[in-house]
This record gives C-alpha cells, sequence and structure tokens, in this order.
C-alpha cells in the first residue's frame, strides 16, 4: 500500500523564531519537504530534519519565485507524492496568507491537510513595538486589514467610509508601497488628519525599525527615511502608547544576531541568556557529543575505581559520559569513596554536587595550567588520578600530572565529532550581513565552524562580524586558523561570555 501524504499549512509567526508554536515547531521536524516563504525566519529552517528537501517559494513586490497557482499545485503534487509536507508561512496561514487558496486545491485533490495557526503579525508586531491594538482608556476595537488592494480599482472591497470612524485602530498589512492611498481614503472618510499612525519594519526580528507621525505628515516622513517594505501599518490613538511600553527596543542586546556553536544539546543556556539581553539567538552547532568508538579504557578505568585517589573532570561532558558508562556497569557513586574530585569550571562542579557528591577542588581559572598550579602540594607522588575526558582534549594536563610523579589514566569518556549546522543558510546570512557576532566556547567550535563553512571568501563573508571567544585557547586555536578575535570572556565560561556580549 502506498504510503499517504499530508500537508500541514504551518502559521511561522511574525519572525522572531521563539513566537513558532509548539505544534508548528513539530511539523518542521517531522516534514520531509519544507516549503517556505520569505518571510518564515531561517532559523526556522535549522529544525527540519537532515535529508529534508527544501524550497523556497518567497515573494517581493516586484517578482515572485513561484505564482501562488504553482505554489497550491506544488503542494498538491508532493502530497500525492506521498511526502510529508509542511508549508511555512510568515504570520498566520488564514490571516492574507493564501493558506484558504492552498487548502482548496488540496481538498479537490484528495490530498489530507492540516491548519496550523500562527502568531499574526497585526497583534504580535505592534506589541513588539509598544503598542497594543486596544486599550481600555483608547479604544475597544480594531480591524485587520489588507494593504495590498489596487488604488486603481474601479470598486473598492474595503468600506473606508465605515472603517475610517467606526473602528478604534486599523492595522493595514504590507501596505508601504500604498500608504499615500490609504491616508488619503481616511482622511476623505472623516478620521482626522492628527490621528498617531505607526510604521513598523521587520517587527520583532533584530532589524525592527519603527516610524511614527500622524495622517498628516507620514508620507512625507517616510519618503524622507526611504522606508521600505515589508512593514505594517497602525492608524488610531493606541500609537501615543508606544512612548511607555515600547520594551524590545530597550533591551541591551537589541538589534543584534548571534551565532552560537556549541552543541544542540548544550547550545540552549547560551541562546536563552543572548534572547533575554534581546538579542538573536542563531544556533549552528559546529560540534556534537558522541559515544567512544572503544570503550575498553573507560571500562577498564571503572573496573577498578576504587584505586583512584583523584578523579579530574574537564567538563559537564566529561561528567555525564562517566557517569552514564558506570551506570552500565551497575556501579553508583558509593563507588568513588575515597577518591577526591576536582573540576574545573563552576557548571561541572555544578553538575557534580547535583549528585551529592563533593568536589575537593576548582581552579580559579578554567584553564589546564591553572589546574596543574593549584594542584601542587594537594596531589601527591605515586596517587592514581583518573581523567574521563574528549578524545581531542590537550594533552599538557595528563602529560605534566605524570612529570609530578601520578599515575594518569586518560580515558576517552566521549568524542567530540563534526556538528549539523547547516552552512548554506549560515553563508547566505552572512552574505547578506544579518551576522553580528559568532560565539566561540572551544577550539573545536572554531576548527570546525571554518571547515563547514568551507567558504574561500571567509574573511570577506566574517567582515564587519564580531568573533567572541570563551577563553585564551580558544582564541589561539581562531588565530591559528587565520581569525581575529575581537571579544574574549573575562572569565572563561558561559557567564563571562554573556558578560563580554553584554558590555559591547
Amino acid at each position: 500500500m502506498a504510503k499517504q501524504g499530508i500537508v500541514y499549512l504551518v502559521g511561522a509567526g511574525p519572525g522572531d523564531p521563539g513566537l513558532i508554536t509548539v505544534k508548528g515547531l513539530e511539523c518542521i521536524r517531522r516534514a520531509e519537504v519544507l516549503v517556505y516563504d520569505r518571510l518564515a525566519s531561517k532559523r526556522l529552517l535549522s529544525y527540519a530534519p537532515k535529508g529534508c528537501e527544501m524550497i523556497y517559494v518567497g515573494k517581493l513586490p516586484d517578482r515572485h519565485t513561484l505564482r501562488q497557482e504553482e505554489i497550491n499545485q506544488l503542494l498538491v503534487d508532493k502530497g500525492l507524492e506521498g511526502k510529508v509536507v509542511t508549508r511555512l508561512k510568515g504570520g498566520d496561514p488564514f490571516v492574507y496568507g493564501r493558506g484558504g487558496e492552498e487548502g482548496e486545491l488540496l481538498f479537490e485533490n484528495n490530498v489530507p491537510f492540516e491548519v496550523v495557526p500562527g502568531i499574526t503579525s497585526a497583534i504580535s508586531v505592534p506589541a513588539y513595538a509598544g503598542i497594543p491594538v486596544t486599550h481600555r482608556d483608547f479604544t475597544s476595537s480594531f480591524a485587520v486589514i489588507t494593504g495590498h488592494e489596487d488604488p486603481n480599482k474601479d470598486e473598492s472591497s474595503i468600506a473606508w467610509d465605515k472603517i475610517s470612524t467606526g473602528i478604534g485602530t486599523l492595522v493595514f498589512l504590507m501596505g508601504v508601497g500604498n500608504l499615500p492611498f490609504i491616508v488619503q481614503k481616511l482622511v476623505e472618510n472623516g478620521r482626522d488628519a492628527t490621528t498617531p499612525v505607526a510604521l513598523i519594519r521587520w517587527g520583532t526580528r533584530p532589524e525592527q525599525k519603527v516610524l511614527t507621525g500622524t495622517l498628516q505628515d507620514i508620507v512625507k516622513k517616510v519618503q524622507d527615511a526611504n522606508f521600505q517594505s515589508p512593514a505594517i501599518i497602525i492608524v488610531g490613538e493606541v500609537v501615543k502608547l508606544r512612548d511607555t511600553l515600547s520594551w524590545f527596543e530597550k533591551k541591551p542586546f537589541f538589534g543584534k544576531r548571534v551565532v552560537v556553536t556549541r552543541s544542540r544539546e548544550q547550545a540552549s543556556d547560551l541562546s536563552r541568556r543572548i534572547e533575554d539581553l534581546g538579542g538573536e539567538a542563531w544556533e549552528f552547532p559546529a560540534i556534537e557529543i558522541t559515544e567512544p568508538e572503544d570503550y575498553t579504557a573507560m571500562d577498564e578505568a571503572i573496573a577498578k575505581i576504587d584505586s583512584y585517589h583523584w578523579l579530574i573532570f574537564t567538563s559537564v561532558n566529561g561528567v555525564d559520559s562517566f557517569f552514564k558508562r558506570l551506570r552500565h556497569h551497575n556501579r553508583d557513586i558509593r563507588d568513588l569513596k575515597g577518591a577526591k574530585l576536582c573540576a574545573i569550571g563552576p557548571k561541572t562542579k555544578e553538575r557534580l554536587e547535583e549528585m551529592c557528591l563533593h568536589v575537593e577542588y576548582v581552579p580559579s581559572e578554567y584553564r589546564a595550567e591553572a589546574v596543574l598550579e593549584g594542584l601542587k602540594g594537594k596531589l601527591q607522588s605515586g596517587q592514581r588520578v583518573l581523567m574521563p575526558r574528549a578524545d581531542i582534549a590537550r594533552k599538557i594536563l595528563p602529560e605534566t600530572l605524570t612529570q609530578m610523579g601520578a599515575q594518569v589514566d586518560d580515558v576517552v569518556a566521549y568524542r567530540t565529532v563534526r556538528g549539523s549546522g547547516e552552512a548554506s543558510i549560515l553563508r547566505e546570512m552572512l552574505d547578506e550581513k544579518m551576522i553580528h557576532y559568532v560565539t566561540f566556547t572551544s577550539s573545536s567550535t572554531v576548527k570546525n565552524f571554518v571547515e563547514m563553512l568551507g567558504a574561500d571568501n571567509i574573511h570577506e563573508l566574517l567582515k564587519g562580524v564580531k568573533l567572541v571567544s570563551i577563553g585564551p585557547v580558544t582564541s589561539q586555536s581562531a588565530r591559528d586558523l587565520g581569525l581575529t578575535i575581537d571579544i574574549e570572556a573575562p572569565s572563561y565560561t558561559i557567564d563571562g561570555l554573556v558578560e563580554a556580549l553584554a558590555s559591547k
């Protein structure tokens, strides 16, 4: 029996990728074909599964990649092939998204479909600009109106005589080109020329721009500022609240898009911190954490775990990987009695303490050299040391500990391999100068970032982009590859990295 396809008509929201719905994100993650338009955040594309067919059908005011009829047929064709198709549309599919037309043709061709509503820009974009569409002191009504209607039509489908004075807040979608006509019709039909107006371009994104005025001067202001689409127009007294309620643009990192190169599992903490500051985090996993190819050395160490005097953990990954293998052998923390623990970095210490383990020593500086200095006098010659680490970890720590007289077992607890970041999308964004910062949290993130980008013109692509490093070892790795680090964290932690970003 042939596999039956399905098409999901998904609203991607207004632009901020965090405003996608839970169900919408799930549809992206299960897609075999992703059909997306210009207003859908490119960051959302990174959640599509590997091998997903990506089809861009974006439209500009002056040109279309595909006509709407061709998009409709494309969805039918892919659905009839038995594919899971996610049609990702800016805003909401049924608010000037032409989702109704797409659904009609799917129905006519017996292709199953579902509609996943999105957060419409008509409400969310004004909210990000500090403009509520309703407010008890100003208005209890609002209308969403197309801004695309041809001014030369013999008969308008918009009841200008009714909306001009009968509704408090008017939201025109995609009407920058028609602004003079919109203003003229509103004033002709009784709207006071002193009524406040706001235009919001690329609302909810780092590129958000807001221009305010009144019906009598907004056209000239738009012309003088060369204010371009895509933008929405809000007409009404609620625009006055912007001075009080504007919040997005006041955040310290507003307007900045930051690439996070950590593994996908670990990126969320840094991404959240960036977005709390008002920036947009673009996750480009340059590394992934996987199991060792051979567990022999780790298993031998666990078999004689009670012989070690010290366990040195250099990362949270090392902690997690070690205890996962410990549990695999039906052993637990009671088998660590007598061993002292050293943790490099507060997060590593925190993870050990979550297991009710006491950490004997945390160096003040989170580098191998500082660990060695701090262990002098604590670690005695002849003592046995276990270090569960990455396969590519620097050798200076075990080598120097050996020189100090310790018996060191440096075992591979996990491997760091090249990540799954979508290089083609990132290259396009760098080329369009949409990226402002790239963060590196380890030497391997730098190395893999350069290799994955695979661009002969990498220095041109990174022109104007500030490169941010978590510490001197990572910075040196970047310099070895010909990159210039602009910002280095004062303390070699994620907190330090965020602090460095926030201060710039």
